[in-house]
């Protein structure tokens, strides 16, 4: 969402001593500054929110007449970027027993280690429940806190409070928590389900209440989800500034900055990316290309580099056309033969065949770089059908019939996504 968020005002509550939220989450940017999925702020001595902080733990956090009411924050941290995460926060606070005032779910399984744990007074009111109060999803509502990420399947429930198993259950089959497309659930006067299925409509309510947001800023829509993740940049592990869900890369000055995609490649089949260049003034020292380990190593590396000189390890073996702003290079990985394919603007460059990349070990997309002084800035399509904020022009889809590309992949070719690699272990 980076910073754009939905708002709308609520009506007369159901009962605001009681509601459920719940909602599917995978982050983009951690570490920072805290990340608010939702908030309602009234001023500084009345608010309340659920927030990513900048340590990663989660926390429920409200403020009455300025004295802190309710506060639980976890001692768990929550980094994993390509990860979906279903939270569910339970408040009941006419409960008797103060800790069943509010509950936390994480993926099905209910939260019990807090830093700190602070419950409310018994029939204290819900402050993201009360009537007639400005929510926002997205950020804080003092305009800050501005989530950075993706969202799927955000519930509210006014006047009812829901475990997580309402929402979710576990596949049979592979033993994943995943959602329940439908819950049966009493929404109450507030209550909103928002599916972000329309991208003209993101804040439409699918409840049946008509509660409807506002968007306030530009949204992008993204075909990763709770059922089917795609590959993004990876955050933790690398270097530089990442936003727009870790699908924007920016080096600063500082040499030897790079990141690679969040899932890699060890179970064989054919695979396909792109990255746009949006800024590589000076591209001498801006590659892309496939490396077989998360790091700086540069022995199992296949390399594009921004003058078109192509390195294998830490030896230049050939040359292509150079690559500028605006241009889409594509990489198609072989993982049985081990080798890759680089295109710019659909066109083929050349290919790589082994022994460039010897076999075993997992093998990522990414992006190293040593800046020598220049800042590069590169968008990352692994099928999610964006460059940044903007739509692909072309929707051209995997062998599969998943993702969305700028050019057409080429033939036996896949998305980087979870739906892919499954069918691939699992042959």
């Amino acid at each position: 969402m980076a910073s754009t968020y939905l708002s709308r005002t609520h009506g007369t509550s159901t009962n605001a001593d009681k509601c459920t939220i719940s909602f599917w989450t995978k982050r983009g940017v951690i570490s920072t500054d805290t990340h608010v999925p939702i908030a309602n702020y009234a001023d500084s001595n009345n608010r309340a929110k659920i927030q990513f902080r900048i340590a990663d733990n989660l926390e429920y956090f409200q403020v009455n007449s300025s004295s802190t009411t309710a506060q639980l924050r976890t001692n768990r941290v929550f980094r994993d970027v390509n990860a979906w995460y279903h939270i569910v926060f339970e408040f009941d606070t006419s409960q008797a027993t103060a800790s069943n005032r509010i509950k936390l779910y994480i993926n099905g399984v209910q939260e019990t280690s807090f830093e700190i744990e602070t419950y409310p007074s018994q029939n204290l009111d819900v402050k993201l429940n009360e009537s007639s109060i400005n929510l926002q999803i997205g950020q804080d509502g003092n305009s800050a806190g501005y989530f950075d990420g993706s969202m799927a399947h955000f519930h509210f429930i006014d006047g009812t409070a829901y475990d997580a198993d309402t929402f979710g259950e576990t596949d049979a089959t592979t033993g994943i928590w995943k959602p329940k497309t439908a819950p049966s659930v009493t929404y109450g006067t507030n209550g909103f389900f928002l599916k972000f299925e329309n991208s003209g409509s993101f804040g439409t309510d699918s409840s049946g209440n008509a509660n409807n947001f506002t968007v306030n800023g530009t949204m992008t829509q993204t075909i990763d989800t709770p059922s089917n993740v795609f590959a993004t940049l990876n955050g933790i592990s690398g270097y530089g500034t990442f936003s727009n869900g870790n699908l924007k890369y920016t080096t600063t000055t500082t040499d030897g900055e790079w990141s690679t995609s969040t899932l890699s490649i060890s179970t064989g089949g054919k695979w396909y990316c792109e990255a746009k260049m949006i800024s590589v003034t000076g591209g001498a020292q801006y590659h892309i290309g496939i490396s077989n380990i998360n790091s700086q190593n540069f022995t199992y590396r296949v390399l594009y580099r921004g003058d078109g000189a192509i390195y294998v390890g830490g030896s230049q073996t050939d040359t292509f056309s150079s690559y500028t702003t605006n241009d889409i290079i594509g990489m198609a990985y072989d993982a049985s033969n081990r080798g890759i394919s680089f295109y710019k603007n659909g066109n083929l460059e050349g290919t790589l065949t082994a022994p460039a990349l010897p076999a075993g070990g997992d093998y990522f997309f990414g992006c190293p770089s040593l800046s020598g002084g220049n800042t590069y800035v590169s968008e990352w399509n692994f099928g999610n059908g964006y460059f940044g904020t903007t739509a692909v022009t072309s929707g051209n889809a995997d062998e599969n019939g998943l993702g969305i590309f700028e050019y057409i992949p080429p033939t036996g070719y896949y998305a980087l996504c979870t739906k892919n690699l499954n069918e691939f272990a699992y042959d």
